[in-house]
């Protein structure tokens, strides 16, 4: 089975952002939300665009540069 970085999508009250992104980069968005509806034994993949926050959440957590900054930045 493929281990996915990203597990199910928690209903959280969003923030809404407009943003344009390559066709190719949505075209993978819409793949990953397919396997992701696959592995995790969903009926119906979810919407590509729900995938974007948790993906750049996941970005930045891994980021060590960024939590490093973050953290000697907050007070």
């Amino acid at each position: 089975m493929t281990k996915l970085r990203l597990s199910a999508l928690l209903d959280d009250k969003p923030v809404k952002l407009t943003v344009e992104l390559p066709a190719a980069v949505h075209r993978d968005l819409v793949a990953y939300a397919e396997i992701l509806a696959q592995t995790s034994g969903q009926a119906m993949p979810p919407d590509p665009g729900k995938l974007i926050a948790p993906m750049l959440q996941r970005f930045m957590a891994t980021d060590k540069g960024f939590t490093k900054e973050k953290r000697t930045t907050r007070r």
